[in-house]
């Protein structure tokens, strides 16, 4: 079992065992989100296992926002760079892989418990495809909701390495009556609170794309991104790419757990958007991720040669579907002109956008930047309000001063 260590650990030291840090966080530089309202001063640290610099959003359970620039003319994020979501305190800092199982039960022909050599001797799969928090870019709401006031950076890319979770059912053996998988880790609620645990419909979590990594970019998963294995679910939102994947459950009735029925559902309207304070509209879970395109090389606010072109580049990503083009305005969204893209790695993954911005005269200017995928789906204007803070795709766009 070479690939994977005998044991892979990390300790809670620092901070009296109170978090993940190694080091205090306190007196470190600052990054601005530039979140509306202000408040958007967030510390950065190096002080998390396996992490380089990272924005601090929360020490414990961890929340940690990768900055902007390390997006920067790269599709893939670097596993240190990597953000970090989790739910509850009690997140798993160490496992001895040969002792760990994954169990499959419920209504299945016969449970199985699969050792990580079991899942190493499977046919291999490989896919690029963005991991994506809900509540990404929540910070930028307005009115603000509830919930960790991420910027722009609770996202990357990967190339994840693993097995078909169709191909693990399949070793239990699918029981008639069989609607729905749901899934779990090793990470452990407080007393009294549910555990957190996702489901897919069977048909989604047999589709062939749904997988069970334990490589990411062709390095073995960081202990705070889900070490041993995680789910993966190209297209959709982080909350079901469950970390420390350790037990799969096979329903014949719908999920009714609290992480289904309660938590993570957007409003059925158009774009999951409401009027701010709306109340008792219908919900469904979250689910498809929608368009989404930043600079990465400029933030806003950026100054430029005055009567010199300049290059301007970024990332961008189609959500359930591939990106179909790129476009840049700088008329307020009155004209649109497409920037080139560069290679791509999976319709489920970052595509690289640049553009020269021809010579400008001294003054003050707004470049917007959209993405439209394959679906014809594409970023709009006016941002949308939920009281999740989910699903953030308005058209962004960065103020440049030539001077």
């Amino acid at each position: 079992m070479a690939e994977l260590d005998r044991r892979r650990a990390i300790g809670l030291i620092g901070l009296g065992g109170a978090g993940l840090v190694t080091a205090p966080v306190w007196g470190q530089a600052l990054a601005d989100l530039g979140l509306p309202g202000g408040n958007g001063s967030r510390p950065l640290t190096t002080a998390f296992p396996g992490k380089g610099s990272m924005i601090l959003q929360r020490g414990r359970a961890p929340l940690l926002e990768t900055p902007i620039d390390a997006f920067d003319g790269n599709v893939f994020t670097p596993n240190d760079r990597f953000f970090v979501r989790w739910h509850y305190d009690d997140i798993p800092t160490s496992v001895d892989v040969t002792r760990f199982r994954l169990k499959v039960s419920g209504a299945v022909r016969q449970p199985v418990a699969l050792s990580l050599a079991d899942l190493l001797a499977m046919p291999r799969v490989e896919i690029a495809a963005i991991n994506q928090c809900s509540g990404n870019s929540r910070g930028r709401f307005f009115p603000r909701v509830p919930g960790a006031q991420w910027g722009d950076g609770a996202i990357g890319n990967a190339r994840w390495t693993g097995v078909r979770l169709k191909d693990v059912l399949d070793r239990a053996g699918i029981a008639p009556g069989a609607i729905a998988v749901r899934l779990g880790g090793l990470d452990k609620p407080p007393p009294g609170a549910p555990a957190f645990e996702k489901s897919l419909e069977l048909d989604h979590a047999r589709d062939g794309e749904v997988m069970i990594a334990f490589q990411m970019n062709g390095a073995q998963l960081p202990m705070l991104n889900g070490f041993p294995i995680r789910l993966i679910v190209p297209g959709w939102y982080s909350t079901y790419w469950i970390k420390a994947l350790e037990r799969i459950e096979v329903l014949t009735a719908p999920d009714t757990g609290y992480w289904m029925d309660k938590a993570y559902r957007i409003p059925t309207a158009p774009r999951a958007s409401v009027v701010p304070g709306a109340k008792d509209f219908p919900t469904v879970p979250i689910n498809r991720m929608v368009p989404r395109a930043f600079f990465t090389n400029m933030a806003d606010g950026a100054s430029v040669v005055a009567n010199s072109p300049f290059f301007v580049r970024g990332l961008a990503m189609g959500g359930a579907a591939g990106v179909a083009r790129v476009d840049l305005s700088m008329d307020g969204g009155a004209s649109w002109r497409a920037a080139p893209l560069g290679t791509d790695e999976g319709k489920y993954g970052f595509r690289l956008w640049n553009a020269t911005i021809p010579a400008l005269r001294p003054g003050g200017y707004r470049i917007a930047v959209r993405c439209t995928n394959a679906n014809g789906e594409t970023q709009v204007a006016d941002p949308i309000w939920n009281p999740g803070g989910f699903m953030r795709n308005a058209i962004e766009s960065i103020a440049v001063k030539a001077a």
